[in-house]
């Protein structure tokens, strides 16, 4: 199995942003993690990151037919990506959804995710556990007999 996991706009800022919100561990030992995690479920994971809404949306068309499924932390396009929305519509992979904080839990304009329709399933609130939890989901996903032998 092969995923792309895919962050947008400051999170690449992670451990230095609004550590009250987001933790003050970095993405690089966030990733760092999350590869051995996937490791151990067999998955290949591919970690990028863009600021732009057209740069992920690129980065989604380029990988539609090369990964199984897509982790998504699309930062602030949640809330008003309809470009991204529609490029996750458009391809075929499933698309988790996923937030290290609880949007409903802080600003009303958080709130509404635009992109959420169009997910598979959403993960949020749990830090950086709700990579791994995404993780987890795919590799239980792909079917019964594989994930329990893991």
């Amino acid at each position: 199995m092969r995923l792309l996991l895919l962050n947008g706009p400051n999170l690449n800022l992670l451990g230095e942003r609004e550590p009250e919100h987001y933790g003050r561990e970095t993405w690089a030992n966030i990733e760092a993690r999350l590869k051995t995690r996937a490791a151990a479920l067999g998955i290949e994971l591919e970690c990028r990151q863009h600021s732009s809404e057209g740069g992920m949306i690129d980065i989604l068309h380029a990988a539609r037919h090369e990964v199984d499924g897509v982790i998504l932390n699309a930062g602030a396009y949640t809330h008003y990506g309809y470009a991204l929305r529609d490029a996750i519509a458009a391809i075929p992979p499933p698309v988790i959804e996923v937030h290290l904080s609880l949007p409903e839990a802080r600003e009303e304009f958080r709130h509404v995710s635009v992109i959420a329709p169009v997910c598979a399933g959403r993960i949020a609130g749990f830090g950086a556990l709700s990579y791994e939890l995404a993780l987890e989901a795919f590799a239980r996903l792909r079917g019964p007999e594989e994930a329990h032998t893991r």
